[in-house]
């Protein structure tokens, strides 16, 4: 009887031990399906509704000296949309300054460019407006009608625009790029699209943001425009809520997905963002700002002397009516690096070892290399500060022998 009660505990103990593990196991898988739960969720916000990367390309470059700090697939061709535009925007600025064409010129819409769909400012043939009114329209507010009616004023028609347009981009060395139109809208069904890539995307932004107009106009949220019957709207969310952020140029189509080149100065650093493909505004919108705040969080501008500064040591000048001179920066010596490595920064001064006179002012007698361990980050010219006249005949023979 007593062996039978003991027998009876211990199977009391044993099935309480494994329902006690049972639980314990459930419950632990409970907890870890809920973590998968939530990092599969957290995944899927990451990539977007349809499970798909934030981008299909994309790059993050310095504006000044092209230092890329960031790519993932940046030499993959994808259709611009309306960022071909931003070919259109530099030739235009480009004539501009050559003198060929003024702001204040007036731009005719012919029935072609009435008729052009997609985002437009409503323009009616025989309508005409300043070709500064016709680039706010394009650069604010990404007008097809305006773009065409503007490539015909500049090249005859928008066929011998986008000549143009590849001549440029071949001169500027983009490899991945053929324009077909001026304004980057879908192609009819079988046709070709215009192509490009965010590599050459950033080289081309490199041009455009050296024209202080298209910055003012792409950091512009809302304009006039038909004397106020209609309201111009930037197409880029990032202006004036990502800070310092003053263009640059959008583009979407079904096929092409969600574009976005943006640019963003902060203390003297300009840098350059160009997602591809995103599958949602919202969604290239984050990524740029996250690419732009991982350059402006990790690199900085390091000034290591400004234009004009002079340096300590003193060049010898041969033959001259002064006998030395202590040269300077012709330009201001800027590298790019990331903030942990400030202090590793170096900087040495090679001079020329014989310079005759005469001497022009601005000419080069020397430079300053800037290094990183054994990496050279940048090499700048260091140039006389004044004219240095020659000296009589005795003292040039002088300097010949000795």
């Amino acid at each position: 009887m007593r062996a039978r009660v003991e027998c009876s505990l211990r199977r009391k103990r044993t099935n309480f031990v494994f329902g006690f593990l049972g639980a314990v196991f459930l419950l632990h898988g409970l907890v870890l399906g809920s973590t998968v739960a939530r990092g599969t969720s957290a995944r899927k916000e990451r990539l977007g509704e349809d499970n798909r990367l934030p981008y299909v390309s994309a790059i993050l470059m310095e504006a000044k000296t092209g230092q890329i700090l960031f790519e993932r697939e940046s030499h993959k061709q994808w259709p611009p949309a309306s960022i071909t535009k931003m070919m259109l925007m530099l030739l235009v600025m480009e004539k501009v300054r050559q003198g060929v064409i003024s702001l204040s010129d007036s731009v005719e819409v012919s029935a072609r460019a009435s008729k052009i769909g997609g985002s437009q400012v409503y323009l009616k043939q025989g309508e005409a407006f300043t070709l500064e009114e016709m680039m706010k329209a394009i650069v604010i507010h990404s007008a097809n009608d305006a773009s065409e009616a503007v490539a015909e004023r500049i090249g005859g028609s928008a066929e011998g625009f986008v000549d143009m347009m590849n001549r440029r981009a071949k001169e500027m060395g983009l490899k991945h790029t053929q324009y077909l139109s001026v304004h980057g809208l879908p192609p009819e069904k079988g046709q070709p699209s215009d192509l490009t890539s965010a590599y050459d995307i950033a080289v081309l932004a490199r041009e455009i943001v050296k024209f202080p107009e298209v910055l003012k106009w792409a950091s512009t949220q809302k304009e006039e425009f038909r004397g106020g019957k209609f309201v111009l709207e930037n197409t880029n969310h990032l202006i004036g809520k990502f800070p310092g952020a003053d263009g640059l140029k959008t583009g979407s189509y079904h096929k092409a997905g969600f574009n976005l080149a943006a640019t963003a100065e902060r203390d003297g650093l300009r840098l350059i963002s160009v997602t591809l493909g995103s599958p949602s505004d919202k969604i290239r919108r984050s990524e740029a700002a996250r690419l732009l705040s991982m350059g402006f969080n990790d690199y900085k501008m390091l000034t290591v002397m400004k234009a004009g500064d002079t340096i300590s040591q003193e060049v010898r000048i041969k033959g001259g009516r002064i006998n030395s001179i202590r040269p300077a920066m012709l330009n201001p010596a800027q590298v790019v690096i990331r903030r942990s490595e400030e202090k590793q920064v170096k900087s040495n001064v090679r001079l020329n070892n014989s310079v005759w006179a005469p001497l022009k002012k601005g000419d080069k007698i020397g430079e300053l290399v800037v290094t990183l361990g054994e990496k050279t980050l940048g090499k700048f010219n260091l140039v006389a500060t004044e004219d240095v006249e020659k000296s009589n005949i005795i003292k040039r023979l002088w300097n010949r022998v000795f």
